[in-house]
C-alpha cells in the first residue's frame, strides 16, 4: 500500500506527461470498444432485418444480389416473376404464407413497394417481431399508403395527406403519377430495419398507376431488346373500372392482378419443405427462378465483409499499441530525470524491487485509468452517435454492459501496459545508489 501511495504521489508529481499518456489511452480504448460495439451492432441488425421468413424467391439472379434487392432495396433485380408463376409456387404442399413484393417506384428518394395485407400479417424482423403500427391501420384499397416510421418524420407525413408515387428508384424518378395520389392511412412503429425508410402500397395500385398514366410497368430492372413479354401493355388494362378493389380477397386477373412482381417471400408449416421447395422452385420449368434461404445468404453477405471486420479491428489494435508504447517512450525518457529521486529512495532503505515495483505499478495505474476513462467516454460517445446510427443507417447500438470479448479485450490492454512497464522498471532495478547520487560531466 505503501508503494501504491508513492507510486500515486509519483504520478501526480508528473501529472503532465501522464496526463497526456494516459489520455491517448483513453482515445485508444474509447476507439477500439467503439468499432467492436459498432461492428457487433451493424452485424446484428443486418441479421435481424428479417426473421422468420424461410425463402425468398425472385428471378435466377445472383443470392445477394436478391437478397439485396428484396429486403434492403439496395440493387436492382433485371427481371420479375410472372404471377401465374408466384400462384403456382403458393399454393404448394407445405407453404404456409406468401408474402408478394413489387418494387420499382419511389416517393422522394425513398422505395415505395408493393404488396398485400399478408406483408403486415406475417412479416418479422428481429427476434420474429411483428410489425406494428404507430398510428393509422393497414391499406384496404388501391388509393391507399401506409408509411415506415422514417419516411413519416423525415417528410413530416401525417394521416389524411395526399402524396403523390414517382417512377424509378431512389432519387432518379422518370415519372411522376401526378393523376393517382395516394392517402396515406397508416404509419408502421419504428423497427430499425429497411421498413422505415419504405412506403406500402398494394399491389393492385401499383398497376393502376401506370396504367392510367399510360406508361408500361417496370420492375426496377434495366430495359433490353427481349425484355417485351415482361412489360404491360397500356391497352391491357383492368383497374380502370376498380379503382378501389378490395385487397382483403385475392382477386382473378379481371379485377386487377398484377402480370409479374419482382419477388416473393415464403413461410411453410414445417422446416422439412424448406429444402424440398427450394430445390423444386430453382429447377422451375415455367421460368428462371432463384429461392434463397436468407439466413445462409445473410451469413454469406457478412463473410463477404468479414476483411472489412478485420481490417477495422486491426486498425483499433494498432491505435493502442501506439499509445501503450507511447506510455513506454515517456517513462523511459523520464526515466534519466529520476535517477536522483530513485536514489534517494535508495538511500532511506527502499530495495531495488521496491524501485522495481514503483515503476511497475505507475504504468499500471496510468493504463487503469486510460482504461475506465476509454470506457467512460465510450459510452458517452455511444448515447450521442446511436440516435444518428438508428435513423441514418439502421445500425442498432445497445447501451448494454461490456460483453465478455469487450471485457477481454480491455484485459489484453491492462496486460500489455503492465508488461511495457517491466521495461523502465527493470532498468531502475539496476541503477546503484552511486550512479544516481554521482555528478556526470
Amino acid at each position: 500500500m505503501t508503494l501504491l501511495k508513492l507510486a500515486l504521489k509519483s504520478c501526480w508529481n508528473r501529472r503532465t506527461s501522464v496526463l497526456l499518456t494516459f489520455f491517448t489511452i483513453a482515445i485508444s480504448v474509447m476507439l477500439l470498444l467503439s468499432i467492436e460495439r459498432v461492428r457487433m451492432g451493424a452485424k446484428s441488425s443486418f441479421s435481424n432485418t428479417i426473421s422468420g421468413t424461410d425463402l425468398i424467391v425472385g428471378a435466377r439472379t445472383g443470392d445477394i444480389q436478391l437478397l439485396l434487392s428484396s429486403v434492403f432495396r439496395i440493387g436492382h433485380n433485371n427481371n420479375a416473376v410472372s404471377w401465374q408463376s408466384y400462384q403456382d409456387i403458393k399454393h404448394r404442399k407445405g407453404v404456409a404464407w406468401t408474402i408478394p413484393i413489387s418494387l420499382g417506384d419511389s416517393h422522394k428518394g425513398y422505395a415505395v413497394l408493393g404488396t398485400d395485407s399478408s406483408y403486415f400479417d406475417h412479416y418479422r424482423y428481429g427476434k420474429k417481431q411483428a410489425l406494428q403500427f404507430q398510428t393509422g391501420r393497414a391499406f384496404h384499397n388501391g388509393k391507399e399508403v401506409v408509411l415506415g416510421s422514417e419516411v413519416a418524420d423525415k417528410l413530416g407525413y401525417h394521416l389524411g395527406q395526399n402524396i403523390v408515387i414517382s417512377h424509378g428508384m431512389g432519387n432518379t424518378s422518370f415519372h411522376h403519377h401526378d393523376d393517382n395520389p395516394m392517402t396515406i392511412v397508416g404509419i408502421l412503429a419504428p423497427t430499425g430495419t429497411p421498413v422505415d425508410k419504405t412506403l406500402h402500397i398494394p399491389l393492385i395500385a401499383v398497376d393502376m398507376i401506370h396504367a392510367n398514366a399510360g406508361a408500361p410497368r417496370a420492375i426496377t430492372r434495366k430495359q433490353t431488346p427481349n425484355s417485351d413479354h415482361h412489360e404491360h401493355d397500356s391497352h391491357d388494362d383492368h383497374h380502370h373500372d376498380h379503382p378501389h378493389g378490395s385487397l382483403n380477397s385475392e382477386p382473378s386477373d379481371l379485377v386487377g392482378n398484377p402480370k409479374q412482381i419482382t419477388a416473393f417471400l415464403m413461410g411453410f408449416d414445417s422446416p422439412l419443405y424448406t429444402l424440398q421447395v427450394r430445390r423444386n422452385i430453382n429447377q422451375y420449368k415455367r421460368e428462371p427462378l432463384l429461392a434463397i434461404m436468407p439466413t445462409v445468404t445473410l451469413k454469406e453477405l457478412w463473410e463477404m465483409l468479414d476483411i472489412v471486420e478485420k481490417l477495422l479491428l486491426l486498425f483499433s489494435i494498432v491505435v493502442v499499441i501506439i499509445s501503450l508504447l507511447g506510455m513506454l517512450t515517456t517513462l523511459l525518457a523520464t526515466l534519466s530525470q529520476r535517477r536522483r529521486e530513485l536514489a534517494i529512495l535508495r538511500s532511506v532503505g527502499a530495495r531495488p524491487w521496491h524501485i522495481f515495483s514503483l515503476l511497475s505499478f505507475e504504468a499500471t495505474i496510468i493504463t487503469l485509468l486510460g482504461c475506465v476513462s476509454g470506457t467512460v467516454l465510450f459510452y458517452t460517445g455511444l448515447f450521442v452517435i446511436m440516435p444518428v446510427l438508428q435513423s441514418q443507417f439502421g445500425v442498432n447500438l445497445s447501451m448494454a454492459p461490456l460483453s465478455p470479448y469487450e471485457l477481454t479485450l480491455l484485459g489484453g490492454i491492462m496486460l500489455s501496459g503492465t508488461l511495457m512497464g517491466l521495461i523502465p522498471a527493470a532498468r531502475a532495478y539496476y541503477y546503484s545508489l552511486a550512479d544516481g547520487m554521482s555528478i556526470k560531466i
